[in-house]
């Protein structure tokens, strides 16, 4: 029986009739590893067939064990929010069908679909966020981090893997074909890894209270929904790599996204109330140091869109003011 292809299952997907719980319409969105599906109460997510240098969702068999790991995970901030998994099948006429007998050729991550106008984003552009609100957050991050146990990094580890990954960042927005400014990206690398070399004894400190721990990965405010308990989503699941992260790095990097959106003071409070409630109070200098790794970071995350022949001059523009952003980090 021949298997659909992924335009088909987008499709089948896109269509209010192909869902157990009735819905008026089904909206439909794309992001660089996913379709994501959202009827009238639910979010339903399929990912893309795609093999990269850090993820591999290929085949059915990956794609279904990632789809558990990105439900398991994100239950750690969003309990109510991660419903569970369901394949997407064939039946005996080889019609598609979502969760019910057959074949299963495909697996989805279900969600309660969470509104929209209460995500931290469209808050900040609704100027309807407010004090209590970014407390809230701070305070939700604060218990969860107290409650992941340190991994085990040595502080030359935690070191190397920095150091490495600015090399990265600058290798790959360095190349030509971007067109980005060179000089800015030498000098804010050149700062970074100088920071390195000049003052490790802040990233032994890191190491030694405890505080690199398996995080969130992804910690923008689209993926924060400002309900009375607040609840944060779509956490960095297929690479625990990328999720091993100082505590205060994610902060900064929150707190860069939300200066980038315009509300500075959004991401500052979120971050006061993570000291006040922890007694972490690094120095101003080691946030410095993240926000602006950061920023390269999403600078590189930026280009790497281009693999899929995407708007060439929306990314490398992109990618260009966060290396301005990363310049003026003061």
């Amino acid at each position: 029986m021949r298997i659909p292809g992924i335009k088909e299952k987008v499709t089948f997907l896109s269509q209010p009739e192909s869902y157990p719980a009735p819905t008026r319409t089904v909206e439909t969105k794309e992001t660089h590893m996913s379709w994501v599906f959202l009827t009238d109460t639910q979010a339903w997510k399929l990912k893309k067939p795609v093999r990269l240098d850090y993820l591999d969702f290929s085949d059915p068999e990956a794609r279904r064990r990632n789809c558990e790991q990105e439900a398991q995970l994100n239950r750690r901030l969003a309990p109510e929010t991660y419903l569970g998994i369901a394949p997407l099948i064939l039946d005996q006429q080889g019609k598609m069908r979502l969760g019910s007998a057959g074949e299963a050729i495909d697996w989805l991550v279900v969600m309660r679909r969470l509104p929209a106008d209460r995500m931290l984003d469209q808050a900040i552009a609704d100027q309807t966020v407010c004090e209590a609100d970014a407390r809230k957050v701070g305070s939700r991050l604060a218990r969860f981090y107290k409650q992941a146990q340190p991994i085990a990094i040595t502080a030359s580890e935690y070191q190397q893997r920095l150091a490495a990954d600015v090399r990265a960042n600058r290798q790959e927005l360095a190349k030509p074909e971007y067109a980005l400014p060179t000089d800015l990206l030498e000098s804010i690398t050149n700062a970074q890894l100088n920071f390195l070399d000049r003052e490790p004894e802040l990233f032994d400190a890191r190491v030694r209270a405890g505080k690199i721990i398996e995080a969130h990965g992804d910690l923008r405010p689209e993926h924060i929904c400002l309900e009375s308990e607040p609840v944060i989503i779509d956490c960095l699941e297929f690479n625990q790599d990328f999720r091993i992260l100082d505590s205060v790095s994610e902060l900064a990097f929150l707190a860069l996204e939300c200066e980038r959106l315009g509300a500075r003071w959004v991401g500052d409070l979120i971050l006061e109330t993570y000291r006040d409630e922890t007694g972490d109070r690094p120095p101003r200098r080691l946030l410095v140091f993240y926000k602006s790794y950061h920023a390269c970071l999403r600078a590189k995350i930026a280009v790497w869109h281009l693999q899929d022949h995407e708007d060439w001059a929306k990314w490398t523009d992109k990618a260009r003011r966060y290396l301005r952003l990363a310049g003026s980090i003061v």
